[in-house]
């Protein structure tokens, strides 16, 4: 049996880009979601964390995996506005939804930034079909552990209540078993 897993403490997000409707991990289950928090002046973040999330986005069927980016601000406050993130976003061709973590009324540590418990950026954080968190990782991840951590969780089947199930009625002709339906 596996040990007990916590739910991914949802999303604090000031503002959305690429997305017509706000996204929550809520609304997201019965998918793996991938989440990448970065900086847009964290050179790590713009040289491998951001093109992971773009190339997990490419290899991955939405229907099973959800790539989300989320801004999350911890210095260089007055410099990485909004108009500046969507700036960044447009230039560095960023299809995937990208949330803008909820700052602090402080200007410290913003609020998803703080429940996850985050020591900086970048971090990717895995969580599974359910809404548990399964991985937290803190700066650069390999591209291959993170495609086996994705492809795992994904190869995970989903619990019932998260997947669509036909009426009872679907057929027209009454349900069909394997006797009525032999030709």
């Amino acid at each position: 049996m596996a040990w007990p897993r916590p739910e991914a403490p949802e999303l604090q997000v000031a503002q959305w880009l690429n997305t017509d409707a706000p996204v929550t991990l809520t609304s997201l289950r019965g998918r793996v979601v991938v989440l990448h928090a970065f900086q847009m002046l964290c050179p790590a973040c713009v040289s491998h964390g951001l093109p992971q999330a773009k190339k997990t986005r490419q290899l991955f069927a939405a229907k099973d995996v959800a790539v989300i980016g989320l801004h999350s601000v911890f210095e260089h406050h007055d410099v990485m506005t909004p108009a500046a993130l969507d700036a960044f976003v447009r230039e560095y061709r960023l299809g995937f939804p990208i949330g803008i973590d909820q700052p602090s009324p402080t200007g410290g540590i913003p609020a998803t930034m703080r429940d996850y418990q985050w020591q900086g950026t970048p971090s990717t954080v895995l969580v599974d079909r359910q809404g548990r968190l399964r991985m937290s990782h803190f700066g650069l991840l390999d591209d291959m552990a993170l495609g086996a951590a994705i492809g795992q969780l994904a190869a995970e089947e989903a619990p019932a209540h998260l997947i669509a199930q036909p009426a009872d009625d679907a057929s027209p002709d009454g349900p069909c078993d394997d006797t009525a339906c032999r030709a």
